[in-house]
């Protein structure tokens, strides 16, 4: 290969390289009030159509560039938007909800979600393949699988909120408003719990939390409803 064909293919891969890594925005997710990095923050970015999460040191790398909006949620954690103004790293600083009643708000509002039907390209790059080392190790296999976790567990967080719904447990228990959600988030039964305890059983479960939630002192439910995640 002559010279000037040599530094142009050098060139035009140096190019490419840049060109991909600017399609990429990095960062990391932290607790405004403490600086803890946060694990399985739910990213998304709405203008580009893409999602990740972040792993175990609150990082994450989302496709992307400037002008994008993204959206940045978990549980326990006011949900954030941001507009990204250049490519260098970001960090993300959420805000933890100010009381279990919140979470029990943001719950009972969140849209039908279908994660299979919605982002099939997840559970597909998540598979390993035994004649493909990057289906393994590669950096887009493992963030699909990171994120095949996160749906996982929030189907488990949806069947509960639909099992223990505020039209289903208000038809039980006399109580309303405030006091309604106070007692859903202190007795919000586990995914296992509803999986193998529906009708009757459930019923059963909601009117003998409701006794032990009575027994308490009014400031013990107070203060109950508003201690923060």
């Amino acid at each position: 290969m002559k010279p000037h064909f040599l530094i142009a293919a050098l060139l035009f891969l140096f190019i490419a390289q840049v060109t991909n890594a600017q399609n990429y925005l990095e960062g990391k997710v932290i607790d405004v009030a403490n600086n803890k990095t946060l694990s399985d923050v739910f990213i998304k970015n709405i203008t580009a159509n893409k999602i990740t999460v972040t792993d175990e040191d609150g990082e994450f790398e989302i496709q992307g560039s400037v002008g994008n909006l993204l959206v940045f949620s978990t549980p326990g954690y006011v949900p954030d938007t941001m507009v990204v103004v250049d490519l260098y790293k970001l960090t993300v600083k959420l805000k933890q909800t100010t009381s279990l009643l919140n979470e029990v708000n943001v719950r009972s509002q969140r849209e039908t979600f279908d994660p299979h039907t919605e982002y099939p390209e997840v559970y597909s790059k998540s598979k390993v393949w035994i004649l493909s080392p990057s289906s393994l190790f590669g950096k887009e296999a493992k963030n699909a699988r990171r994120l095949k976790k996160y749906f996982e567990q929030e189907e488990k967080e949806r069947a509960i909120d639909q099992a223990f719904s505020i039209a289903y447990v208000s038809s039980l228990v006399p109580l309303r408003g405030v006091e309604l959600q106070t007692f859903m988030a202190m007795y919000r039964p586990s995914f296992e719990f509803v999986q193998s305890n529906s009708g009757p059983s459930l019923a059963s479960y909601i009117s003998d939390s409701y006794k032990k939630y009575k027994e308490l002192p009014p400031e013990k439910r107070q203060q109950s409803s508003l201690q923060g995640q």
